[in-house]
């Protein structure tokens, strides 16, 4: 089984977000969409919410898997079985950053790193830009999957 993990803080999950997971499942048997718990960050959703929102998104699609993790990605990638890392691009800032990252996790294991451009209509969002957008009341409602609107 070819398996891939796609992962991030998630919060919330973006259009752009969903957009390279839809795409991630033509490629891979099984995405598993890991929500990575970081003590030392302050975010908006709660770990149930952000889960709960991907969850949601997908609940109709048996190849989206959603589960949290600590530690190193590779580690949570081989407990797992995940033989792959998958990672949307925006911009040559993303690419430069994950560049750094993918040579580090294929020095610390035998784990791939698979890019996908992310779509021209949500290259410009970002999870930071709609956390901003819904702190000052404005309509965040194109920026991100039915499943986060709050009610």
């Amino acid at each position: 089984m070819k398996r891939a993990l796609f992962p991030g803080s998630f919060d919330p999950i973006t259009n752009g977000h969903y957009d390279i997971i839809k795409r991630g499942v033509k490629l891979f048997d099984e995405v598993v969409v890991a929500i990575g718990i970081n003590a030392d960050k302050n975010y908006m959703f709660s770990l149930e919410e952000r889960k709960n929102f991907i969850e949601k998104a997908f609940e109709n699609n048996e190849k989206v898997k959603v589960v949290t993790y600590e530690g190193l990605t590779v580690d949570f990638c081989e407990s797992i079985d995940a033989k792959f890392i998958l990672r949307g691009l925006r911009n040559p800032a993303d690419f430069e950053f994950e560049k750094a990252i993918a040579h580090t996790n294929r020095k610390l294991s035998k784990i791939e790193t698979v890019f996908l451009l992310t779509a021209a209509k949500t290259s410009f969002i970002s999870s930071s830009i709609v956390r901003d957008v819904i702190r000052h009341k404005g309509d965040y409602t194109l920026l991100v999957p039915e499943s986060v609107l709050v009610k």
